[in-house]
């Protein structure tokens, strides 16, 4: 970034947030915040100020002091030790195994209806064998095809922009229509605005950390820092729009979803549920929906195709400094860039991951579950982010800061605001999920987490010259292979 900043056409206030909310928006999480009522409208505030402009601030920071590529590993690098560079990098990749399950998850629903049997996307093995057909194509096509580049823009057109046209356009229509239905969401008996004074309100909390998620990969906005006019105020004026314009957009459409879905109904992994509803209301063709879902779906799995490798790529940039074993052979990527044994590494690890629908037969629990688990893993590289920039303020003051959240106890108040924002949201959905739920979910983000710490630990000085050695004699006898990477990764954003 660098090396090409001052090439590079300037970036303005407008197009960094069209760049910021690129990174983020997504229909996904929809149906978490609708679940939770009027409570919707608190949660928003609290994720928005307290979660993602504290990350984007500090991200903000680091850009700034680090604009070479590779994000929040070299920002952890260097805030704090390789070691924990190397955990960040691991987690943004493991937090994949329930993340793209809990994506995959939603092809069920969308094939469900796009064939005309709606009941079908409830059943828990329908799910299952989704989740591992579609993640196992995905896996297959970008074994052999670049997805990234041929499916990322069709992915976009029909898994976001057609379904949020649709459920704006439509969505308010039927709200119009109807006015606020009391069988819904958001009709008599249903939670208040905050979620302390009620034992249903207080019960929303188990969304708080799914609805707090929405915002991750938000720190990926930053690496366009050095690309802007005036970088410290366009990023700053950039920022507090997209963050704006994401708290409206998804209230908007869950509110429109939590008004007409009615209540104890609403379907976590559905995103057609709501544009079903809405065609009934406003009397239009329910081939309407079999098109609609069909369209999505076609989006979701193509998104998911070129997701599969965005996180990957991390591992094989780790491996090719040493962090693996040569013989997992994690370095060697095929003519698309990607390592096949990576690939086929992460679709075995999220089949078995698959299996929760079938340990927890209720479709929305096991959606919640994995949803939450990946928001918690994240999380966990967001307070090293927030650790490691307190670091580098007391041991590198006279860095040069492009951009900074302001002076120390500026800095100070913003990350304690964030962690108490972060540990609140993170135990009250815990707690609000149950004792099976919190163990389960707190297991895995503890296993995954040592994982990396144990890897360092008996990582040995030869893998480092063994993978440099047989990417030399790769190079000699093909040119297809990637050349190693000089630094660390790029640190892909979550494409969850």
């Amino acid at each position: 970034m660098t090396a090409k900043a001052g090439t590079l056409k300037r970036v303005g206030v407008l197009t960094f947030f069209g760049m910021t909310v690129a990174i983020v928006a997504s229909v996904r999480n929809i149906p978490d915040v609708a679940a939770t009522g009027w409570t919707m409208f608190f949660y928003m505030l609290v994720a928005t100020v307290l979660f993602a402009l504290p990350i984007s601030l500090m991200s903000g920071e680091y850009a700034g002091m680090f604009p070479q590529a590779g994000g929040p590993e070299l920002w952890v690098t260097n805030g704090l030790s390789p070691r924990w560079g190397f955990v960040s990098s691991w987690l943004l990749w493991v937090q994949m195994f329930p993340g793209m399950v809990m994506v995959s998850s939603v092809i069920a629903p969308l094939a469900a209806v796009t064939i005309g049997q709606p009941e079908l996307g409830k059943s828990s093995i329908f799910t299952l064998i989704c989740i591992l057909v579609g993640y196992w194509v995905v896996t297959i096509l970008n074994l052999f095809f670049d997805m990234a580049r041929l499916g990322g823009q069709i992915g976009v057109v029909l898994g976001l922009y057609l379904p949020v046209a649709f459920m704006v356009i439509l969505g308010i229509a039927a709200l119009v229509k109807v006015g606020i239905r009391s069988d819904g969401y958001l009709g008599s008996g249903s939670t208040g605005l905050l979620p302390f004074f009620s034992s249903q309100s207080l019960g929303t909390l188990a969304f708080f950390a799914s609805i707090v998620f929405i915002f991750t990969g938000i720190e990926m906005s930053s690496v366009y820092l050095p690309r802007l006019k005036n970088s410290a105020k366009t990023y700053l004026r950039g920022i507090f729009i997209a963050l704006a314009f994401m708290f409206l957009f998804n209230t908007l459409l869950a509110f429109v979803t939590a008004d007409v879905v009615p209540r104890g109904t609403l379907e976590l992994n559905n995103i057609a549920q709501a544009p079903v509803i809405i065609l009934k209301i406003l009397g239009l063709p329910t081939w309407f929906a079999n098109v609609f879902a069909g369209a999505v779906l076609i989006g979701v799995i193509v998104q998911l195709s070129a997701w599969a490798s965005g996180p990957s790529k991390t591992i094989t940039d780790s491996a090719r400094r040493g962090f693996y074993p040569p013989r997992l052979r994690f370095w060697k990527t095929n003519r698309f860039d990607v390592a096949p044994t990576v690939l086929l590494t992460q679709a075995v690890v999220i089949s078995l991951f698959a299996l929760i629908f079938i340990l927890i037969p209720a479709v929305n629990k096991a959606f919640l579950l994995l949803v939450t688990a990946t928001a918690i893993i994240y999380i966990v590289v967001y307070v090293l982010m927030a650790i490691g920039i307190l670091r580098l303020r007391l041991t590198e003051p006279t860095l040069k800061r492009p951009f900074h959240m302001g002076n120390t106890r500026v800095a100070w108040a913003v990350i304690v605001v964030f962690l108490i924002a972060v540990v609140a949201s993170s135990g009250a959905t815990l707690w609000y999920q149950g004792w099976t739920n919190a163990l389960i979910i707190v297991g895995i983000t503890v296993v995954l987490s040592i994982v990396p710490l144990i890897i360092f630990w008996k990582r040995k000085p030869s893998w480092a010259s063994d993978v440099s050695r047989k990417l030399g004699t790769d190079s000699a006898e093909s040119t297809t292979d990637a050349e190693p990477s000089p630094g660390p990764p790029v640190s892909a954003s979550s494409p969850l």
